[in-house]
């Protein structure tokens, strides 16, 4: 019986992990389940797949949460500390499915217990690739990706010689605003941009795929998890989202990864991983879907793809400044303090005046180093999103 751990088991990925467990309850032993404020559905989750424990986030909940599990025999905790002692655990396969950077902690730790951690926290490669796969190596753990996109990559490559990819393509929806005409951009709301054209997904990264920092971030990822050349990795809007990355080998072959935009199955197989098992996902119908098509991604319309190539030759710390301001400038959009089109100018502002400062960048590549440079970048964030607001009033 295989012990299984899940972080962020509340959000979408987290409750598609939790649904595949469920089909075959007799293989796994659920050692943790962590989530944020949905206490109700936390604690039904937990009820339901048993845990040895139980971990909201917030530690104002709890009380809450301990209520909930009231009789169930489960252990409840919350707050960070929590959050890491639970990723300490042993396990063998864990999901990393935490939004943001608060994912991070927890994910090293686990590489240090030797766990297979499926990664759909794309932040944590963004932030500290170098050091997330310098963990799994020094403790024999394993990253196997989550997000469609890299999963595809990663399917593609098996049995193949990583010297002989030429490129890699990564697809992207476009968002709620790839038929936009440029000039209504500046005016989005941010009701506007969390509606997806294909799929609903929670708030945050909705938006981010209307901005396409959700792909910016996804490039940064290619390059930290494959060790492909910057200049090697693309990306095209592809509004079907059915291929969802294709990889271009010397001989001039392209290899893609063509499937319903349904997470379960790149969820499945991280967690059958090196075995491929029947999933109860959609088969397609080519002929009724009839035609893919393509598009360029335009940097003007979407200009955190050029930040993300910048980062990427920038290296070091680079990343882990590019997303927690990316984080920070998302808060000012929602809270209606920026706009729509101002959250890359605030990351690229962040990136240019953390970058000039000697000595943060190109720091030793550590943990306090990358939790650093992201309070760094945050605090950077909030002045720029300050004079921003003060100039436009």
């Amino acid at each position: 019986m295989r012990r299984i751990s899940v972080f962020g088991a509340t959000g979408s990925i987290g409750q598609s992990t939790l649904d595949l467990i469920g089909r075959a309850p007799e293989e796994y032993h659920l050692v943790a389940l962590t989530g944020g404020r949905n206490i109700a559905l936390l604690a039904e989750q937990a009820r339901q797949h048993r845990p040895e424990i139980a971990v909201t986030a917030d530690p104002d909940r709890l009380t809450d949460l301990r209520d909930a599990l009231a009789g169930s025999g489960i252990k409840a905790a919350a707050g960070e500390g929590a959050l890491v002692e639970a990723a300490t655990r042993p396990a063998d396969w864990v999901m990393s499915a935490i939004v943001g950077a608060a994912g991070l902690a927890p994910g090293l730790r686990a590489l240090e217990q030797g766990a297979t951690l499926a990664l759909a926290n794309k932040e944590s490669m963004v932030a500290a690739g170098r050091l997330m796969l310098q963990t799994a190596e020094m403790h024999g753990g394993r990253i196997l990706p989550v997000d469609s996109e890299h999963s595809a990559v990663f399917q593609a490559l098996i049995g193949e010689n990583i010297a002989s990819v030429e490129r890699v393509i990564i697809t992207a929806s476009g968002g709620a605003f790839r038929d936009w005409p440029l000039e209504q951009l500046a005016d989005a709301t941010p009701e506007q941009a969390a509606t997806h054209p294909n799929w609903d997904m929670g708030q945050r990264i909705t938006i981010d795929s209307a901005s396409m920092f959700n792909k910016a971030l996804e490039l940064i990822e290619t390059r930290e998890f494959f060790g492909i050349s910057p200049e090697k990795i693309e990306t095209v809007v592809h509004p079907e989202s059915l291929i969802h990355a294709l990889v271009g080998f010397s001989d001039g072959a392209l290899m893609a990864h063509v499937g319903p935009p349904d997470m379960r199955h790149a969820i499945g197989f991280a967690l059958h991983w090196p075995e491929r098992r029947a999933l109860p996902v959609e088969r397609l119908d080519l002929t009724a879907i009839g035609a893919l098509s393509f598009r360029a991604a335009c940097d003007q319309r979407y200009p955190a793809l050029r930040l993300a190539r910048e980062v990427m030759q920038e290296g070091g710390l680079s990343g882990a400044v590019f997303n927690a301001a990316k984080e920070q400038a998302l808060d000012g959009f929602l809270a209606r303090q920026i706009g729509f089109m101002d959250m890359a100018g605030v990351v690229e502002d962040v990136l240019t005046e953390i970058s000039a400062r000697p000595g943060h960048i190109h720091a030793e590549f550590t943990l306090d180093n990358v939790n650093r440079l992201d309070h760094l970048a945050r605090d950077t964030a909030r002045g720029a999103i300050k004079r921003l607001k003060a100039r436009k009033h």
